[in-house]
Formats: C-alpha cells, sequence, structure tokens
C-alpha cells in the first residue's frame, strides 16, 4: 500500500507511533519520499519530537510515505508507490503527509506524526477520514525536522478518535495542560464557497452539536491563502531547489520547484504585510468567538485517477494554507457527507489555545453521540 517506508523497532510498550519520513530518526535515512534523496545518510540523532515520544513510553514503529518533498496535497507519489487510502479506496489519501493519515486510517498505528506546512496534516486527515491537529507554529519542536527552516511548518498527530489524538498531544508537548472548561463557547461560523453536500454536512454538524453560533466573516482569507503560497514557495526552494539539478525529483514536484524558484522578492514583502494584517483579522474574530469553524476542504478527495495535475489540485488547501500563515492551531474532524465521502470539519482556536481546541471537539463530538 506504500504506506510505510521503513518498519522500526523502539520502545517496548505504549502507544504505535509511526512518524512521517522528514523527521530524522537516529541510524536511519531521511529521505522525504523522493529519489533525489535515497542516498542520503542516516541522521546522527533522533529529532527533538521523536526523543519526547520516546520518553513519554511510546513505541516507534515505522516510517510514512508522503507526498515528494512533502511539497504537494494529493500524496500521489511515483517512486515510492501512492499511499492507498484505506477507508475511501480510489481516492487521494492528500498531501503531504499521506503514509501518516493513512497509516492510522489502516489501524497499523495508534497514532502518526506528520508536518503541515500549507495544510498538510489537515488535508490528508479530511481524505483518510481520520482526525488531524495542526498545533500553534512554534509549539512542537521541529528540531532535527525537514526543512530546517520554515516559518510556516509545524509537526502535528494523526489519530482515529479525539481521545487518542489529545493523547498524542500529551506524549509529544511536555507542556500541555488539562482540557479546560467549554461552558459557554460560542463558535464564529466562517463563510466559505464549499461543495453543496460538504457544507451540509458540516451545517447539520454544527445544529446538532448546539453550540451559541455567529457568522464570523473572514474577508482577508483569499488574500492569506494567495499570501500562503509566496511564502511557501520561497521556503521550499530555498530548503529542496537544489535537488532539480540531480534529475531525480519527480515531474510534478520539479515543476513547482522551478516554479517557486520565480518567486519574487516583491511578492514576498507583500506576503508579510498579508501575513500581519491576517493574523490581526483572525485575532479580532477570535476575541469575539474562541473557535472558528469552516470545512477543511471546499470539496470531497478526487479520485486518484483525476489527480495527476498537483499545480491544478493545490486549490484543495483554500480553506487551510490561510492558517499557516497566521500561526493559528487548527483541527480537522472527520465526517461523511451525502455521498458517503469524507468531509472535514475544521476548528481553529487562539495561538496557545490548542488544549481548548481539542476540549471543544472533544465536546462536541460528546454531543452528538447523544
Amino acid at each position: 500500500m506504500a504506506i510505510v517506508v521503513e518498519k522500526l523497532t523502539l520502545g517496548e510498550h505504549g502507544p504505535r507511533v509511526m512518524v512521517k519520513d522528514t523527521i530524522d530518526v537516529a541510524g536511519h535515512p531521511t529521505r522525504a519520499s523522493s529519489r533525489a534523496l535515497e542516498h542520503a545518510p542516516d541522521a546522527e540523532c533522533h529529532a527533538e519530537v521523536v526523543e519526547t515520544l520516546l520518553a513519554a513510553g511510546c513505541q516507534l514503529i515505522g516510517k510514512t510515505s508522503l507526498h515528494e518533498l512533502a511539497f504537494g496535497t494529493t500524496g500521489l507519489n511515483a517512486w515510492t508507490g501512492t499511499a492507498e487510502n484505506p477507508r475511501y479506496p480510489g481516492h487521494i489519501p492528500g498531501g503531504s503527509s499521506s503514509g501518516s493519515a493513512a497509516a492510522v486510517a489502516a489501524g497499523l498505528c495508534d497514532f502518526s506524526l506528520g508536518t503541515d506546512t500549507g495544510g498538510s496534516v489537515r488535508i490528508p486527515a479530511a481524505c483518510c477520514g481520520v482526525f488531524g491537529l495542526k498545533p500553534t507554529f512554534g509549539r512542537i519542536s521541529r528540531a532535527g525536522v525537514m526543512p530546517a527552516q520554515t516559518s510556516l511548518d509545524c509537526v502535528g498527530p494523526f489519530a482515529a478518535n479525539i481521545e487518542m489524538l489529545i493523547s498524542a498531544m500529551k506524549a509529544i508537548d511536555p507542556t500541555f495542560k488539562a482540557l479546560p472548561d467549554v461552558t459557554g463557547i460560542r463558535i464564529g461560523v466562517v463563510p466559505v464557497q464549499a461543495h453543496a453536500e460538504v457544507q451540509a454536512a458540516l451545517d447539520a454538524v454544527l445544529e446538532a452539536a448546539d453550540f451559541a453560533q455567529c457568522e464570523m466573516p473572514l474577508p482577508g482569507m483569499q488574500a492569506a491563502y494567495d499570501a500562503g503560497l509566496a511564502v511557501i514557495n520561497r521556503e521550499t526552494w530555498n530548503a529542496c531547489g537544489h535537488l532539480v539539478e540531480t534529475g531525480l525529483v519527480g515531474a510534478d514536484v520539479a515543476g513547482r520547484l522551478l516554479a517557486a524558484r520565480e518567486t519574487r522578492d516583491d511578492a514576498l514583502a507583500d506576503a508579510e504585510r498579508c501575513r500581519a494584517a491576517f493574523t490581526a483579522e483572525v485575532d479580532a474574530a477570535l476575541a469575539q468567538c474562541p473557535i472558528l469553524a469552516l470545512p477543511t476542504m471546499p470539496d470531497y478527495p478526487a479520485r486518484v485517477a483525476d489527480a495527476a495535475d498537483t499545480r491544478a489540485a493545490i486549490g484543495m488547501t483554500a480553506f487551510v494554507r490561510p492558517f499557516n500563515l497566521t500561526g493559528h492551531p487548527a483541527l480537522s474532524i472527520p465526517f461523511e457527507g451525502a455521498s458517503k465521502l469524507p468531509v472535514g470539519l475544521q476548528l481553529i482556536a487562539a495561538k496557545g489555545a490548542d488544549e481548548l481546541l481539542l476540549a471543544v471537539a472533544r465536546e462536541l463530538l460528546r454531543r452528538l453521540e447523544q
């Protein structure tokens, strides 16, 4: 199924964990599912997040595949093979943390770790029907994670249920606190243009959960999406552009990298101004409603056969990429639409309020079960 690229046996007890192959594990190469890194040397030491989860008593049992160099949203990979979507066969697993999401969906591990630079945890979580969390930017250490320099990327967990997701955060974040009370919480619903079935499914979820709601427009989202693309393009070119010269990078990713090379300095300066403006906009919205809600993706995941054009699929990240630019924590909760295909409900909280985000998600799910 091209989900696991390397089996590991570290740790003896506790939850079984797999990590994306952009995360260093001592004695093993970090290849980022790229033929250009096929002969990469073994990592000399564990990434800090790996040290932390092992110290918490977890078992590290494998490294997972991804969209090559973590630079794509579909999860398709001609070199390692594309991870099968276990719950929705024939549909893309999402990227870039495709193998990590699929491993959880297939029951191969209790939780997994991915990375999210422009939706790369939340998109595959939504596609594969599992939970995926992008923590507050900087909350989880990225020491020993590829790329070394980023203003967007976050290490985050996948799990099949909310309790395991909470346990995963406790394992990788020594600062994680008890979940707060959510009595009286109001949710700000962000209006967006989404597939009618996606929107209907999530409207029904929010109505059934019976939180106080208000509409909370974020008019800067499109500009933030564009700005996020400019930043990821420049930062990914800086980190991986040299690999294009090997001739071993897949055509889809090589094409994106060469296009990313053309990101102008003035575009990056504009993006940073947008980052400041949209961050202030989201902070102001969260001051009124401590949780924001919107779909994770605007549509159902595409079929693998229809997803060959990676650049055409970038629009999948329209609702997630803006929150990489701002650094707010964001969670995708799995549901299904009328066509029995996966949709994600994305919840956003203030920076540092990851515990509140998970507490609201747990309460929402509890109410739906009543």
